[in-house]
């Protein structure tokens, strides 16, 4: 029986370059591998105050985006988190046996509690959210990128905590998990990720963005002082772009790029991204023709996994001495 791989995405703000080059397409590669399950999360988003009229929405692009990058319905369950009740279920018998501490010590809660004025609890728990949804699958391999390692340790905590107090319930995630792919900075600053968050109008590429706006974008991306691209000697906006580059298409080397004035390089940078974004967004139409298709598409992964997810809750609400029915 194949291994079965969990990833997922929240539905908020627009989908980018540094989302696709990053994960959707190292899904695509390997969902034929696994038993894949690639899950839309917006119980996360809701940690930040949505609009909800343009959450819902959202949840629907993200999964027909989600096809649009090569997720194959047929192949992998596409399931949105909020549609599955043992996600918050099983968030909760996690939590209980999750210390403070463990918590509070998250740099991401760090990070964004500073930045609020008021802190929900739903941003301390985000961890043990997030554990539940890759332990209620048993998931044994988890894709996400570094800045998500943590929580993947923390998971794995959880999950022998729990499998201390109560015996063997749940298959501890991988730590060594496949290669996620390119890793995009912003374009407005190249020193940090790519981010669906940031306000910068300049910081990211939408899958969703037309030709000339992708231009434009790119042409004002940061670079540096110097005139031309020297391989040796690139500032990060400029390695930033070329790793772009390269990555929407391979022909674009340090050979080629070498020696070429910044308005050219960016030109050849631009035309890699509208290229390799042109087949996405065509597809992405596809799908959204037919107003019933991505309900379909959700309707049958949810089938699929809910058999699994409903195991496992019972399993822990055993274990635990909870209630549950005979037969």
């Amino acid at each position: 029986m194949k291994a079965r791989v969990l990833s997922g995405v929240q539905p908020s703000g627009q989908l980018h370059l540094g989302n696709y080059l990053g994960a959707l397409k190292n899904w695509a590669e390997i969902q034929s591998s696994y038993q894949s399950i690639f899950c839309i999360v917006d119980l996360h988003a809701i940690t930040a105050y949505q609009d909800p009229a343009e959450l819902r929405s959202k949840i629907r692009e993200t999964a027909a985006l989600f096809v649009a990058s090569g997720i194959d319905p047929a192949q992998s369950s596409i399931v949105v988190q909020s549609d599955i009740p043992g996600h918050a279920e099983l968030a909760w018998l996690l939590t209980c046996v999750t210390p403070l501490g463990w918590l509070q010590r998250m740099t991401q809660f760090k990070a964004k509690a500073e930045k609020q004025e008021t802190v929900g609890d739903g941003l301390l728990q985000y961890p043990v959210l997030m554990a539940a949804d890759i332990l209620i699958y048993q998931a044994s391999v988890v894709p996400v990128g570094d800045d998500q390692s943590q929580h993947l340790e923390l998971a794995r905590d959880i999950a022998q905590r729990f499998n201390s107090l109560y015996g063997d319930t749940f298959v501890m995630p991988a730590t060594s998990h496949p290669e996620v792919g390119a890793r995009i900075m912003g374009l407005d600053d190249p020193t940090t990720k790519m981010s669906k968050s940031s306000p910068g109008a300049n910081h990211a590429i939408a899958l969703l963005d037309p030709p000339a706006v992708i231009r434009k974008k790119i042409a004002r991306a940061t670079t540096d002082s110097h005139p031309i691209v020297e391989p040796g000697a690139m500032g990060p906006g400029i390695a930033n772009l070329f790793v772009i580059g390269q990555a929407c298409d391979p022909s674009i080397t340090l050979e080629r790029v070498s020696g070429l004035r910044y308005g050219d390089f960016k030109k050849l940078v631009a035309e890699a991204v509208i290229a390799r974004l042109e087949p996405i967004q065509q597809k992405y139409r596809e799908v959204t023709e037919d107003p019933g298709y991505i309900d379909k598409v959700l309707r049958e992964g949810k089938e699929r996994v809910l058999p699994i997810t409903e195991d496992t809750v019972k399993t822990a609400k055993m274990a635990m001495g909870l209630y549950v029915p005979a037969g």
